[in-house]
Parts: structure tokens; C-alpha cells; sequence
């Protein structure tokens, strides 16, 4: 290669890395993608810049907590859905989860490995996944309760496509 091309191999290889870590920020995969990692980091970023004045609210702060017992999405961008509106099937399910079994499929209570990132990230061993007994159907079916350990629970009715979280107070 010649003197007169480095720089434009240069220039070219510089493009193209601007270029990936623009998509990989606009697919979502970046740090700064969900409006709550950049809240977090915001909070994080200026908790330790005291400057002795009195300072504005911080943009993450919740403007006032809930009243104790009430209940709170795991994440409110997720759909919920009250549990009486669950078939009676799922309701059969979230009550032999309460007492902790016995269930009807030995794979009941495995860990929910969360793939797809379709509910909120935690660490591997959070969900536990239970299946939620389909009439008519000669296999465990799509129905599925997904629990967390803070004690949330989703449900999806295909197969883990989509989720709502189940809203306990009704």
C-alpha cells in the first residue's frame, strides 16, 4: 500500500466504527437505550457533584413514594393485567405456586432463563417459569406463569412472546 491510501484507510476504518456504534445504540444494545439505565446513570453521575448550594431535584427522583402496600409494576412499559382476568387455569397455577406445589409438570418451577430480554434484566436464577394447564391440549401447551424473586409474576399465553404483569390487587 502506498503513502497516499493509509490515510484513507484510515478515514474509512474510522467511518465504519462510528458507524457500528451508532447501531449498536439505535438497536437498543447500548448502555444509555432504556429511559431508566439513563435516569440511573444521570442520578449516579451527579450524586457525588455537591457543590454546597441547594440544587435542583434530580430527574430519576420519584416525585413522592407510594403508600405502603401498594402495589408497583416491575416495570411500567410492560402491559399488566389484573389477575381476576386471568383464565381460571392461571389462577389454579398462581395458587399452587403459593403453597409452593405440588405441581403437574416436572419442568414447573425451573428457571426461566429470560432469553429475550422480554421482561425486566436480572440475574441468571431470578424467573422461575410454571405452566398453566391448557384444556384439550395433549402437551404442557403455551401458557406459562413467569415469577420473580421480589415476588412479581407475569403471564404469557404465547409461549413467552408476550408478557403482562400481574396486577395482585384485583
Amino acid at each position: 500500500m502506498t503513502r497516499s491510501k493509509s490515510p484513507l484507510v484510515v478515514v474509512a476504518v474510522l467511518i465504519l466504527v462510528v458507524l457500528a456504534g451508532a447501531g449498536y445504540l439505535l438497536a437498543g444494545k447500548g448502555g444509555g437505550s432504556h429511559p431508566k439505565a439513563a435516569a440511573s446513570a444521570t442520578a449516579a453521575a451527579t450524586a457525588g457533584t455537591s457543590t454546597g448550594r441547594s440544587a435542583a431535584p434530580k430527574p430519576s427522583a420519584p416525585k413522592s413514594s407510594p403508600p405502603s402496600g401498594t402495589w408497583v409494576p416491575a416495570d411500567p412499559a410492560l402491559a399488566d393485567v389484573c389477575r381476576t382476568k386471568l383464565p381460571s387455569q392461571a389462577q389454579d397455577t398462581l395458587g399452587l405456586i403459593a403453597r409452593g406445589g405440588p405441581y403437574p409438570y416436572n419442568r414447573d418451577g425451573i428457571v426461566f432463563e429470560n432469553r429475550e430480554s422480554r421482561l425486566p434484566r436480572k440475574s441468571d436464577g431470578y424467573y422461575h417459569e410454571y405452566t398453566v394447564v391448557t384444556p384439550g391440549s395433549d402437551d404442557r401447551g403455551t401458557r406459562r406463569v413467569v415469577t420473580g424473586n421480589a415476588g412479581e409474576q407475569y403471564w404469557s399465553a404465547d409461549h413467552y412472546a408476550t408478557f403482562q404483569e400481574i396486577d395482585p390487587r384485583c
